[in-house]
């Protein structure tokens, strides 16, 4: 790829990212697209919308980026929690990186690639017709001295980086434990779930918990709740909750249209007679369900925390596949449908997503293929012979080598994030942010296989088994090939990275869903208005993966480093601001995120090492690449001390820690009131009754409401 390439790309990514800047600081200011650009606020009352019309609604303003960068971090841990702090200590960790690196890549390493003649001498007359291989580690003679720089710049950048997440794992460690120490009394703190219940014909499975946690645990066992499967209740109160909406939408309309009256009020006498039926339908399964349909699970609850710890984490019966127990979820973390599947399906659906992931990765070999088509004209050419006249035109070139391929590759990537959603919620996890977290691991580990490897080894499934399977070629083999796509990273670091966070701002899905309701004739409710959560298993992939491309190019191709700086500052702003306005969590994890960007973190300094040591072998510069061999051992090394040192807290709290939040929480007298809200908390909600008013002439009186027991 030459530099009038890259600068065409720029050149457009640059335009569409301040068209996303300007529309969302008009947009944001219209009382129409509140629900798009404010639903946080929306839902929690603090803004409403102006009647009046106001000149300063059509100016665009920067205010926003003010108030982000003036968003704190005990505001975001107070207003988001720790997850969302965690998320944006990510992104400071990589600015803090790469902006360490960019010193070194763009003021040391890129002078001296640019002064090699591997591949040619630089012409600076004419910069715009130069390969963009030129600024790389490949333009440098072999066997050069100047070899030695990147030597040192590996070297440092490691140290540097093993130092900072030495750092933040130490900071987020703590956080987590002052944050747990902040919390009010928690349900799933002093609740454990048990498994593999024996079954016995003369009691029921609630007896057997009782008498069983009775005699084991007797001073600090509290209470318990049976699970059991409620998979037809849910799907029967879910349609009911949507005739419900569409009650309130017949209702809202009739009011303002007086001519559909008549029409309108046969539609709802036809949703009412549904709901009645659904409700004595639901009756009859929850009395039916009460009495069977046990799961042989229970969410146990003790008295104190220490003492939910220590039912965790010891084994219960002589048998241990008896009274299995495990971390309870938040009462509103908890996934209920993984309750209503047997253990055959659950079993089944793990096979069945380890085959899915596989044709996946194959399939998206088809995509990655025709990406790195595009990135070689003599061979699209090839291909498309027709096609030889349009593609000698330079800005058709340019535009089909530089931003075409990674806009398609974007494209495919976008069904990524959701289907690893699903499959994580067929695996067999207990709660959301389990299944989210699952999701985050599979997200990045396909994105690094599918677009790193992929792209890097572009060649049939075959040759890439081949590299698995004799993993002692793989230096070489990386040293020969990654240099060889850094343009391509670095054209779709601003391709997909610019763009996807510029479409973050602007909300393009919901924003394009709001047009289309409009034309519908869609009322807004501002009563209805239900904050969004923030999306993890989408966005934490694809930022550790620039993290990932950032230090394994950085000592091969600096030019990369800039714009990687400028993807991270656009996250930093944006996503403070979306914490303001948009996104409000749905469950907290305490801070679990950052052992999965600790270990990508990790993996990227390692492979960074084999690309090394694969560089200075194909350079020549035997030493160099011998003196690189201790770093992934001491990378490795480290690791380990960080797990040993900093992980166990994120698996479990210590006892000092538990005792001594169960002292406190006792000395300022919370415990009595709590534990009234402890029995309760983890009934399942498809089990609580619900009642519908029949009254047409109110809109204010919800036609489901939830019944106390």
């Amino acid at each position: 790829m030459r530099v009038s390439a890259l600068l065409t790309s720029l050149g457009i990514n640059s335009t569409l990212c301040v068209l996303f800047f300007t529309l969302y600081s008009v947009l944001r200011k219209q009382p129409g697209y509140y629900k798009v650009y404010i639903p946080r606020l929306l839902a929690q009352g603090s803004s409403r919308r102006e009647g009046r019309f106001k000149l300063g609604r059509l100016i665009p303003s920067p205010g926003w980026l003010a108030r982000a960068w003036r968003l704190s971090e005990e505001d975001i841990l107070s207003s988001n929690g720790l997850d969302a702090l965690v998320f944006m200590r990510a992104i400071t960790f990589c600015l803090k990186v790469f902006a360490f690196a960019g010193v070194i890549g763009i003021f040391v390493l890129l002078p001296v690639n640019s002064m090699g003649t591997q591949l040619h001498e630089i012409d600076f007359t004419d910069i715009a017709n130069n390969s963009l291989d030129v600024f790389t580690i490949s333009n440098v003679n072999d066997g050069s001295e100047r070899l030695w720089i990147h030597f040192a710049a590996v070297y440092t950048v490691t140290i540097f980086v093993c130092g900072l997440l030495f750092t933040e794992y130490k900071y987020i460690s703590s956080k987590r434990i002052a944050f747990f120490h902040s919390s009010d009394p928690q349900p799933h703190q002093f609740t454990i779930l048990v498994s593999n219940i024996p079954a016995s014909s003369d009691i029921s499975i609630g007896e057997s918990v009782e008498r069983f946690f009775r005699e084991n645990h007797p001073a600090t066992y509290l209470s318990h709740v049976v699970i059991r499967r409620t998979r037809k209740i849910r799907n029967l109160t879910n349609e009911a909750k949507n005739l419900y909406k569409r009650v309130t939408h017949s209702r809202a309309g009739s009011l303002q249209d007086k001519h559909t009256i008549f029409s309108e009020k046969v539609d709802l006498d036809r949703y009412e007679k549904r709901l009645e039926d659904i409700r004595q339908h639901v009756r009859l399964e929850q009395s039916d369900i009460s009495m069977s349909k046990d799961t042989r699970a229970a969410f146990v609850s003790f008295r104190t925390r220490y003492g939910a710890a220590i039912a965790l984490h010891l084994q219960q019966a002589v048998n241990p596949l008896h009274w299995i127990t495990e971390e309870a979820p938040a009462p509103k973390d908890v996934y209920w449908p993984f309750f209503s599947s047997t253990f055959m399906q659950r079993w089944t659906s793990k096979l069945v997503i380890v085959v899915v992931c596989v044709l996946l990765t194959i399939l998206f070999l088809i995509p990655v293929i025709i990406v790195q088509g595009l990135t070689n004209l003599s061979q699209l050419e090839a291909w498309f012979p027709f096609l030889k006249n349009i593609l000698s035109k330079t800005f058709v070139s340019q535009i089909v080598t530089g931003y075409l391929p990674s806009l398609i590759l974007q494209l495919f990537l976008k069904i990524v994030p959701p289907i690893m959603r699903f499959l994580s919620s067929i695996q067999g996890y207990i709660s959301l942010s389990e299944i989210e977290k699952s999701a985050c691991n599979k997200g990045i580990w396909f994105t690094v296989w599918n677009v790193f490897f992929a792209t890097v080894f572009s060649g049939s499934v075959f040759y890439q088994l081949s590299i698995v399977l004799d993993p002692k070629s793989l230096p070489e083999k990386l040293g020969i090939s990654v240099p060889a796509q850094a343009s391509f990273f670095i054209a779709y670091v601003v391709t997909t990275g610019w763009t996807s966070v510029a479409s973050e701002l602007f909300r393009v899905i919901p924003f394009v869903g709001s047009l289309i309701a409009k034309c519908l004739g869609s009322t807004d409710d501002d009563e209805d208005v239900e904050a969004p959560s923030i999306c993890f298993h989408r966005d934490f992939p694809r930022m550790l993966f620039f993290g990932l491309l950032g230090i394994a190019y950085f000592f091969l191709a600096p030019l990369i480093l800039p714009f990687l700086l400028v993807y991270f500052c656009m996250v930093y702003f944006i996503f403070r601001n979306q914490f303001i306005h948009v996104y409000a969590p749905k469950y907290e994890t305490g801070g679990r995120f950052w052992p999965m960007v600790h270990d990508t973190m990790i993996f990227s300094l390692v492979l960074m090492h084999a690309i090394a040591v694969g560089i200075f072998t194909l350079k020549k510069l035997s030493w160099a690449s011998t003196l690189v061999f201790p770093l992934p051992a001491i990378t490795l090394l480290f690791n380990e001390y960080c797990r040993k040192r900093f992980l166990p807290v994120f698996r479990a709290y210590p006892a000092e820690v538990l005792i001594r939040k169960d002292r406190a929480d006792w000395n300022q007298g919370l415990m009595t009131r709590f534990y009234g809200n402890l029995v309760t908390a983890y009934e399942d909600p498809a089990m609580v009754p619900i009642s519908y008013s029949r009254n047409p002439d109110s809109l204010d009186l919800p036609l489901l409401s939830p019944v106390s027991i």
